[in-house]
């Protein structure tokens, strides 16, 4: 009998843990998967859209702001890493709101970066492909 009441409270113990554990494997599993643009230079970039020919400036300090161009300054969006790698990262987001966006980024070097990103903003969709190379130190 008392063999099954220490059971039982081991079971408890790993049950009610549980959700925490549930919890904290997704955190930690997206912070390796953005490590990729950690490593990217820092500075001013050139992102050329590749359908219109457009170009824009947009000065980088983590990388991350690759992720949502279409959404930039939206500081209301939540990320979740799809697909993480040394060369390649995958993230769809939501910005509530707002819409959302899913976006792959492709390392080529640490200063040359190819972009495609797909979704939703201003209740319209959007999808687009990009390369971004560094141009030097932010104005």
């Amino acid at each position: 009998m008392q063999f099954k009441g220490l059971a039982g409270r081991f079971s408890a113990a790993i049950f009610g843990a549980l959700p925490l554990l549930v919890l904290l494997v997704p955190a930690q599993a997206q912070a390796p998967g953005l490590a990729m643009l950690d490593q990217l230079e820092r500075g001013q970039w050139e992102v050329r859209f590749r359908e219109t020919g457009a170009k824009r400036d947009i000065c980088v300090r983590s990388g991350r702001e690759f992720i949502q161009l279409k959404h930039a300054g939206n500081k209301q969006c939540s990320h979740y890493v799809v697909e993480g790698g040394q060369q390649q990262v995958t993230v769809q987001y939501t910005c509530a709101g707002n819409g959302y966006g899913r976006t792959n980024i492709r390392r080529e070097t640490r200063d040359i970066v190819q972009i495609s990103s797909t979704g939703m903003v201003n209740s319209r969709p959007f999808e687009f492909a990009a390369e971004a190379r560094r141009t030097g130190t932010c104005n």
